[in-house]
């Protein structure tokens, strides 16, 4: 592959990333300006916002006419999230499960495979499908704001960073309004230039699209859940990781998928459905007796995991 394809696939993520980051900051603190609830910022722009690079490359590349990269991506990155991060996380300090995790978080990822599983065997995902996805992103935003309001839970007990202005800030407008025009430009030029050279990459190797998406992007969108859950468990502070992993993988789906599909058709290829997504539920379903025995995911369980991933990765490749 050539060095100036190299250069733009990781200047692209890093463009991607930093602008998903800058268009969250503005966008909340303007929200926490006009007098909106942090809970309700941190459920909803900061959730949609940290989603914004695979949502932004899943769209590039459906639009581009490759589904493969739309659906390796949502795939994939749901199988990092289980797999590699969680596993790496508990490598590194267990992870204590709480019985949300398992009453309402798990049984939501779960049914959200499923569902996306079952809509798939007929070979696309439409509008409608589409329409239906956000709907239900839409229910589950609702319960989430309505428990955490009726149980007093605050952005920071479900693992969500809400930057509240500053007395200096709240003047500025502006700069808000700056930050989320950059990021905004910064999604859209990183994922642009990081769908075609994930294109040109998957050319100049011989592969198909589908495993460039499945381990390259995949990986690369899921980094930022990595380096944060990795820093955690460094500090000690894991009590969140395991429901911000399924709740990241709810929001791929519902979120990525059903906005996706608004604008343009996904086509799914066969080995997606029957290889990939197999993976995926099997995964998620690997995890539930992890964090029912023992209500905690130890360092065993986390090298069961990575290895998992990595054989899986392997397998892909070959």
């Amino acid at each position: 592959m050539p060095l100036s394809n190299t250069i733009l696939l990781i200047v692209g993520l890093a463009v991607l990333i930093l602008g998903g980051e800058l268009l969250v900051r503005g966008a909340s603190r303007i929200a926490l300006r006009l007098k909106m609830s942090p809970l309700v910022v941190g459920v909803t722009i900061v959730a949609f916002g940290t989603s914004a690079p695979e949502l932004l490359i899943s769209i590039q590349a459906a639009l581009a006419g490759s589904p493969d990269i739309t659906m390796g991506n949502v795939i994939g990155s749901n199988i990092c999230n289980l797999a590699l991060v969680l596993g790496v996380t508990a490598l590194i300090a267990p992870i204590p499960v709480n019985s949300d995790s398992i009453k309402i978080d798990w049984p939501m990822t779960m049914g959200c495979s499923l569902l996306l599983y079952f809509l798939v065997q007929e070979g696309y995902v439409n509008d409608y499908e589409g329409i239906g996805f956000v709907l239900l992103l839409a229910l589950y935003l609702f319960f989430i704001i309505r428990r955490s309001r009726k149980n007093h839970i605050s952005p920071e007990e479900l693992g969500i960073e809400v930057e509240e202005p500053t007395p200096a800030s709240k003047k500025n407008m502006i700069k808000d309004l700056s930050l989320i025009a950059i990021g905004g430009a910064g999604l859209y030029f990183g994922s642009d230039w990081f769908v075609n050279s994930s294109k040109d990459l998957a050319i100049y190797m011989g592969v198909s699209e589908r495993i460039v998406g499945i381990t390259i992007v995949a990986l690369g969108t899921s980094l930022p859940e990595l380096v944060t859950s990795v820093v955690a468990a460094f500090k000690k502070e894991t009590d969140m990781a395991l429901g911000n992993l399924m709740g990241s993988n709810i929001f791929n789906i519902l979120s990525i998928l059903g906005i996706t599909s608004l604008i343009s058709e996904i086509e799914v290829s066969e080995v997606i459905v029957n290889s990939d997504m197999i993976w995926m539920m099997g995964i998620t379903l690997l995890i539930l007796p992890f964090m029912a025995l023992n209500k905690i995911v130890d360092r065993y369980e986390g090298l069961i995991l990575v290895g998992i991933y990595l054989y899986y990765t392997i397998t892909v490749i070959s």
